[in-house]
């Protein structure tokens, strides 16, 4: 069998899965394309060990190294996806770009609203109705 064949089959596979990466806003469609990518780099690992003919296997040996890699960045990958849906109610990738929390204050000035002030003309705050959050204990003991 040609080297080339497997090589062209993981170079397809490999393009495929950085087009994933680049396009896509679903985090678990990203998720997919990296695992796309490392399986491409398998075959080629498996395909070059056949072609080479090693007595020791080293291709196959890695490409099992690479496999349970890629079950644990799986994992950790989908623990995280969860994590971030559970307090964002969102996985798009274009919409997680800041590490804080909704609702947390971005320039670290106390003031939820900002340097600007409040939102609210007469200085009252709505509780929002029976669906809001509570508010946060502002200070440094909780």
């Amino acid at each position: 069998m040609h080297v080339v064949y497997p090589a062209v089959l993981a170079a397809l596979l490999f393009s495929i899965g950085v087009y994933g990466v680049l396009a896509r806003r679903n985090t678990i469609l990203v998720l997919m394309s990296v695992e796309l990518m490392l399986n491409a780099v398998n075959l080629n690992l498996v395909a070059f060990d056949v072609w080479l003919g090693d007595a020791l296997h080293g291709g196959q040996g890695l490409t099992l190294f690479v496999i349970v890699i890629a079950a644990a960045e799986l994992g950790v990958g989908l623990a995280i996806v969860l994590a971030v849906f559970r307090n964002r109610r969102t996985v798009a990738v274009d919409r997680l770009h800041a590490l804080a929390e909704p609702g947390d204050d971005p320039d670290g000035s106390g003031d939820p609203d900002g340097p600007g002030g409040s939102d609210d003309p007469d200085g009252t705050q709505d509780s929002g109705g029976p669906g809001a959050r509570p508010a946060r204990p502002r200070g440094g003991a909780v």
